[in-house]
Formats: C-alpha cells, structure tokens, sequence
C-alpha cells in the first residue's frame, strides 16, 4: 500500500544524536547562572538550530568590545575555561550541540570567576553560515571533533571544503583557524580544504602543521596518544587585505 506522505529529507549533522538530559547538580547549575552564561539564540525547527535572521552580538552579550574566540565542540569546557583564565583581555564563547557539557562549562566558569565565557547550545553550520558577522572572529577553534571514521560516514564529518568557507567568512583579517585531530586521514582532509580555500594562508611561516602552545592537553587528546595516535594540529590565517 502505497503512503500520500511526502519523503522528509534529513539533514545530515555531524553529531550523533544523543541524551541531553543534565545530572540533578549540572540542571541546577545551568538554571542558577543561565542569564550570565547561556546565549539564547533565535530557533528554527531543532534545538541546535538557529533562527535565519539571528546574528550573535558579542558586544551585547559580553558588554564590552573585545576580541572574539570561538571554540566550536567545546565538550566539558576544559580547553575553552584554560584559555579564557589565560587570556582575559579576549572573550570565548563555547559552542556545543550537548547541554551536559556546556552545563559543566557554566560551572568551571563560575567556579573560577571567568567573566569572559559564554555558551551556545547550536550546530557549528548555521553558526558560521548566518549567526556571525562576516570578519568578526579573531579565532576559530575545532578541537578533536568526531573523526567518523568509517568511510560511509565521512560525509558526516565537520571540517570539509564548505566548513572552511565559511570559517574563511566569520574571521577577521589576520584571524585564526586553529583545528587538531588524531586521526591521520581527517587530518589530511582538513589540510586540503584549508589549502583550497583562496583566504586561507599557513599561520606559522608557510608551515601546514602547528604546535598546541595555545591549547591545553586535553583528556582526550591524552587518550589518543595513549592509544597510539597522532596528534595533528592546523593553523591557518585570514589572508590580510582579502576583504
């Protein structure tokens, strides 16, 4: 018997979908310091979505005028919260798809005082499509994002030639795109869409691969290397000039 439904077509994420549900000690965090930390964006049709005509203020949301990081699939908050202690003259906004992590993130930034942290809840496509101003980004940071590594589910991964581009848009001249992976083959991918990208130049001297100077070691990373894999980080620049 044949169905008059019309086929919805799924958007394809690079996230898996998974529970959102907080820990009793994480809700109560989240509903205790949610106007100072949370960013509510305008929504679509899903909760990561965000609404076409919404662009994030970093000057409203952080009440001053200061340079932008963006740390997209910000997990737990370690690297955000570490680099926001060391680097208070900048404000972070922390970018996740799950609330537990962001939740955590809220208090690690209470916990240490950090007036210079945010958090959104929203996928990182959208985000750097249409929810920033062009060249308003003074860095752009992916940390280990899901490698998918069977090769049907490589579609799926985050950093791709389109990423890039928009990525390129978001940033500053002279902004950074900082991205770090253990898994060889993603690595090679991220190298190739960030050297087809004509806005994008190497930022450490004409050398693809960087150093993680800027970065704590994260449990993550840790695991990685415990496992035998190499850590890759990349770094490329917003060419001066090109706007």
């Amino acid at each position: 018997m044949s169905s008059n439904r019309p086929m919805i077509r799924r958007e394809v994420v690079s996230f898996a979908r998974r529970d959102g549900r907080l820990s009793h000690r994480h809700q109560q965090a989240w509903d205790a310091h949610h106007a100072r930390y949370v960013v509510e964006p305008g929504r679509s049709e899903r909760s990561t979505s965000l609404a076409p005509g919404w662009v994030f203020d970093p000057a409203a949301v952080f009440g001053r005028e200061a340079p932008l990081v963006i740390e997209i699939g910000s997990g737990d908050g370690e690297a955000v919260l570490a680099a926001a202690a060391a680097d208070p003259d900048r404000d972070f906004l922390a970018v996740e798809v799950y609330r537990p992590g962001l939740a955590r993130t809220i208090v690690g930034a209470q916990t240490r005082g950090l007036g210079n942290v945010r958090v959104l809840v929203a996928d990182a496509r959208p985000l750097l499509e249409h929810g920033l101003a062009e060249a308003s980004v003074a860095g752009l940071r992916v940390f280990f994002p899901d490698p998918w590594p069977k090769a049907r589910h490589h579609k799926r991964r985050l950093v791709d030639d389109h990423f890039v581009a928009a990525a390129a848009r978001v940033l500053r001249p002279d902004g950074v795109l900082h991205l770090a992976t253990d898994w060889a083959d993603y690595a090679e991918q991220m190298q190739c869409a960030c050297e087809d990208c004509p806005e994008l130049e190497p930022a450490t001297g004409g050398t693809t691969w960087a150093g993680h100077e800027d970065r704590v070691v994260t449990r993550y990373e840790r695991k990685g290397v415990a496992e035998g894999r190499v850590i890759r980080d990349l770094a490329y620049i917003r060419r001066p000039g090109r706007r």
